[in-house]
């Protein structure tokens, strides 16, 4: 009986020698990951890292103004406007147009029948006279305009305060009785004048081929003399 127990202890020793040894390898195992098949992990960027080299998107706000895609900087202004930004009327309104006068219209009847054009500068008002002679016209057809008779003058007048500058009209120029009436005349400081002024006239003349005299500040040189 000793024989074989001997020999079963023996194997026993022995097959407790190997499970130990194992346990101990497995326990142990490799150093490098790399050697079981397990990947190597990478390192983590900090939010440090990876912002580095990137400007920061409001850096352009500090100094006023924004960057465009093609590197040229707006300065969120509204741009160089010149005088014309500062609200500056300085030579404004120098020219009289007929809505900056008090326009009226008399009959004269010495030295000759005539119609006095009395021209003032509204309230507040300041401006030149500078084209020597009136628009003045009798209805919508050319055979109403009156034409320049070359008398008078001085250019340019100023008009302001209790100034004056006066014109005449010499409404018939033919003889016989041709021509139409009007009541109304219409008059402006120039042909182009965009707000001409209708005049009551004293009466209802008959209008026929008329003429009309320069400015003047002095009423003995605008009688619309037939030259």
């Amino acid at each position: 009986m000793r024989p074989r127990l001997a020999a079963r202890s023996t194997r026993l020793v022995l097959a407790a020698a190997a499970v130990t040894a194992l346990a101990a390898t497995t326990a142990c195992g490799p150093e490098d990951p790399t050697e079981n098949g397990a990947a190597t992990p990478t390192a983590a960027s900090s939010p440090a890292e990876e912002g580095k080299g990137e400007a920061p998107a409001g850096d352009s706000a500090t100094d006023g103004g924004s960057t465009s895609a093609s590197g040229s900087k707006s300065t969120g202004g509204t741009g160089d406007k010149g005088e014309s930004g500062t609200g500056d009327k300085s030579g404004y309104g120098q020219s009289c147009g007929t809505n900056d006068l008090d326009l009226s219209v008399t009959w004269e009847a010495q030295p000759i029948s005539y119609y006095l054009i009395t021209a003032k500068a509204k309230p507040g008002i300041t401006c030149y006279l500078d084209i020597n002679t009136p628009s003045v016209s009798f209805g919508s057809d050319a055979d109403g305009v009156a034409s320049p008779d070359g008398q008078g003058g001085e250019d340019p007048i100023k008009l302001s305060g209790s100034s004056v500058a006066y014109a005449g009209i010499n409404v018939k120029t033919t003889e016989g009785e041709g021509g139409k009436q009007f009541e109304n005349v219409i008059i402006a400081t120039s042909e182009e004048d965009p707000d001409p002024a209708e005049v009551e006239l004293p009466d209802a003349p008959t209008v026929e081929k008329p003429i009309v005299t320069n400015w003047s500040t002095k009423r003995n040189e605008v009688i619309p003399r037939i030259i």
